[in-house]
Formats: C-alpha cells, structure tokens, sequence
C-alpha cells in the first residue's frame, strides 16, 4: 500500500515520523482499561528508524500522563521526542511537532490506524506523508525513510533534539533578557579542520541545511576529502556544547587561501543553533585566524530567498560589500579594523 499523499507530495527524506498511539503502536485502548502490548513490528520500525536518525513523536488523542505512563511502562518512551497527547484534532498535533523540532512540514510522516484521523489530517496538511497502520513494518524500505547517508552523529539526532528541547524550555521559563539567558548557557564552539572522520557530516551539513548558508553549495564527499587534503584550501567544522550537553557538529566553513586573500567559499550553521550567536562567534574566529596569517578576510554571499541572515551576519561582523557580479556579492574585511573580539557569551576553542 501506498502512502496516502497528494500527488504533489515531496520526495524529502523524512525527518520525523508521527505516531497514533491506540491500536496503531500497541494493540488497545488504554483508557478504556486495557493492558495493550507493543505491535512487534511496530517496535523494529521505531529502532531501525532512530538508528537512521529519523526522530519519531506521537499524536494521540487520550489522557497525556495516562498515555506516557504506558510509553514507559513498554520501554518506548525515550525513543519518541515530541509527545502531542490530548483531544484536540491530530492535524494540529502534527503542526506543533513539526514547530516544536523546527522541521518543515514536508519533512513529516504520519501513521494513523483510523481513516478518518488520516483524512483529516491529509486535508490540512497536503504536504505530510499519511499512513496506515498496517503499512508500519514496511516503512524502512520505502525510500523516503531511507536517507542517503547515516552517519555517527545522525544516529545520535534523538538525544541531540531531546536536549534541544530542554533548552528550549529552560529559555522560555526564564525571566530575564534574551543576552542574559545565552549568558547562563556555558556556550563552548569548538573549530578544528576537517578530518576523513568529518566528511560524511560535512557533506550532510550543504546538503541539509538553507537557511544560515552563505552561497548554497553542495560537496560530496570526494570534493571533500580532495579539499582537505589541498594546501590552498581550508575546511573547518564547529562544534557545540553548553550546560545541557553537545550539539553535534554545527558549522562547516570552507575557504580558499592565497597568497594575499582568504576567501569564504561556504560557511553555514545548522538552523538549531540560530539564537545562539554562534554565526559571529564562527565569523570573528575565521576573520582572526585569516588576518593572523597575513591574508585579508573576504567571503563570498549568494543570495537565496531564505538564507539573508547570513549577509546580515557578515555585515555584522565588520564586512564590506566589495564587488557585485550577477547574483554573487564578494565581501571584505576593512583592512583599517582591528580583529574582532571575542563574544563573552561563547567560548572559542581551536583545537589543532
């Protein structure tokens, strides 16, 4: 059976798989007093699922502590990060699980064992993939939950989102100003140059992410790894952590070196990290190593419809537009400016 899409559906990886609980996880009602058991099927799916990285969430109707309770009498409940339990209609549930792990909407599946919770949820939200439940022991042969590639890291995305969305809470019961509670954080943003090790999650990085994207490029790994091993290029990755725990690997910077000029080819953030001020964090050390070497700082910007945060970012950070040509913009450091301070509330640390 197919899933139950519009024609116009997109053929993005799934990011997320939404899950009825009653009759489709577990074979019951458990308001209704029974003690239903896990489908076994559905067990296998939710494992092979999250070592791909593919984060799974409920949207059920019934009693939340009720329906969490049973998540972790069954020794379920860590492996679902979102948990959109109540009695309200399942297409909201589904729009909030997709705001809760900041996803596009068009990366989200949902499996449902009712027709009508499906119809209703198709209806509202034409992009998401719907599914029946009985389709669920075949879901990781279907190509859109197959991604094309699993690295360390993805396979660890469930407890990276889970500590997000701590944070996440952390900074919505907090008080104060914003500046104040990314003070509290303990931000460290470590950079290193990239290793054979780094490759598969750099490539992931130009493949995944748009928005904090200074030109839009894609490598695969081959251009990668020919990159890194090249005297006039540069290739760092940037990880982070605070208080709560890492981040992953978040940032990739690509640049080219010559004998008088460092230029930024790509530099782009992982979108989770987007209020963190890591961008003139990764910016200002970049602009400092280049200036140590005696090359001035220049970076390229190519305008997509949704990555100008990134110019606004380098202009933020002291860089001047230098050239324009077609779509392409070059940008420069102003030979005049001191190199930039460090930012207070995030740690650099340059790891050889």
């Amino acid at each position: 059976m197919k899933p139950e899409t519009t024609a116009h559906a997109p053929a993005a990886t799934v990011k997320c798989l939404v899950w009825d609980l009653d009759d489709t996880v577990w074979n019951g009602t458990v308001l209704e007093g029974d003690a239903p058991q896990l489908f076994p099927e559905v067990l296998d799916t939710l494992h092979t699922l999250d070592k791909r990285g593919i984060l799974h969430a409920a949207a059920s109707r019934g009693d939340h502590d009720t329906a969490t309770a049973h998540l972790r009498a069954l020794g379920i409940e860590e492996l679902f990060t979102v948990l959109e339990i109540g009695w309200g209609a399942k297409s909201d549930a589904v729009r909030c699980v997709a705001e809760a792990l900041n996803i596009g909407i068009d990366t989200v599946a949902f499996i449902d064992n009712d027709p009508v919770e499906r119809a209703e949820v198709a209806a509202a939200h034409p992009a998401v993939r719907v599914l029946a439940a009985e389709q669920a022991a075949g879901l990781p042969a279907l190509p859109p939950f197959q991604p094309p590639f699993v690295t360390d890291e993805s396979r660890g995305r469930r407890h990276l989102y889970r500590s997000e969305l701590r944070r996440k809470h952390a900074q919505d019961t907090h008080t104060g100003l914003a500046k104040d509670f990314l003070a509290t954080l303990g931000l460290v943003l470590t950079v290193r140059r990239a290793t054979e090790t780094d490759l598969e999650r750099a490539h992931e990085l130009t493949v995944r992410t748009h928005q904090l994207n200074t030109t839009g490029r894609t490598y695969d790994i081959a251009e990668l790894r020919e990159l890194t091993a090249s005297p006039s290029h540069q290739v760092l990755v940037a990880g982070l952590e605070d208080r709560f725990g890492s981040y992953g690997t978040i940032g990739l910077a690509l640049s080219e070196l010559t004998g008088t000029d460092s230029v930024l080819k790509l530099l782009l953030l992982s979108c989770r990290v987007m209020s963190r001020g890591v961008g003139p964090a990764l910016i200002g050390h970049i602009v400092r190593d280049a200036l140590a070497a005696g090359r001035r700082p220049l970076a390229e910007f190519v305008p997509t419809e949704v990555n100008r945060v990134m110019l606004v970012n380098l202009r933020f950070s002291g860089f001047d537009v230098v050239e324009r040509n077609g779509p392409r913009i070059l940008l420069g450091y102003g030979p005049e400016q001191p190199p930039p301070a460090q930012d207070s509330a995030v740690r650099v640390v340059t790891v050889a």
